[in-house]
């Protein structure tokens, strides 16, 4: 049967948005209760909705029962503290599972590169129903960072380097694509992540905010470039080689995150 995808996803994994032009008082994010939750990066995450109404940020499948990333329950005392970005979340009216803020400290190209990963966006997702994907809310102006986005992780050919003022807002199928931010600011970076479920209203709000597939890629500099690409790596072959030595096989596996 296969699941219900949006069609606007299709071509490239992911579609850019109309910026979000409107203000929003720093306290909606910087007030919420965060807990230190590693993801592609150093990072803490301020749930908004979670398996069980609770701050914590646990796949939906590590819970009793177990299940897909869906019918996440909303966190009166974030949600109050957040009207906006929570309105935000539930404005396509798909079904929203895991939501939260993501604050990332600054980074480096090398380390995004590192940092690339998929996300285990669908596990236990029944064939039939909607493809859960993840949509970002850029919260703050890092002018000079990027979302990076590959098929292959390590391999740069048709790399996509998205850029992230205040009000960037993409869609992608981060089960499908590796994805992870340069975020070359002196302060925290902070973004909106929210998992949605594909279908009808979510392909409705693509098109109101003029999804696009395609985004201009942020310059940078061929060596940049190529350092990052060399210390990827280097990383990956010390990273294995410490995995062998415990007689261990490396994983690679997708983000709970």
């Amino acid at each position: 049967m296969g699941y219900i995808k949006s069609a606007a996803l299709e071509e490239t994994g992911y579609v850019v948005l109309d910026s979000y032009g409107k203000e929003i008082d720093p306290k909606e994010w910087l007030d919420l209760e965060y807990v230190d939750w590693k993801s592609s990066g150093d990072t803490r995450f301020a749930p908004l909705a979670s398996a069980k109404g609770e701050i914590e940020c646990n796949g939906f499948w590590n819970h009793k029962p177990p299940r897909t990333d869906k019918d996440g329950v909303w966190i009166d005392a974030q949600t109050a503290i957040a009207p906006t970005l929570t309105e935000r979340a539930l404005e396509p009216g798909a079904n929203v599972g895991r939501c939260r803020i993501i604050e990332l400290q600054p980074n480096s190209y090398a380390d995004c590169l590192y940092n690339l990963h998929q996300d285990d966006n669908n596990r236990l997702n029944p064939d039939g129903t909607g493809w859960v994907v993840r949509g970002f809310f850029n919260l703050t102006d890092d002018k000079d960072s990027f979302f990076v986005l590959r098929e292959n992780r390590t391999d740069p050919q048709g790399e996509v380097r998205i850029a992230l003022p205040a009000g960037a807002q993409l869609i992608i199928d981060t089960q499908r694509l590796w994805h992870a931010a340069t975020h070359l600011g002196s302060e925290p970076r902070y973004c909106l992540i929210t998992s949605w479920e594909s279908g009808a209203e979510l392909d409705a709000y693509i098109e109101k905010y003029n999804g696009v597939p395609h985004a201009d890629n942020v310059e940078v500099a061929q060596d940049v470039l190529e350092a990052g690409q060399v210390e990827q790596a280097r990383r990956d072959a010390a990273r294995a080689a410490y995995y062998a030595a415990k007689g261990q096989q490396e994983k690679l596996a997708m983000s709970e995150a």
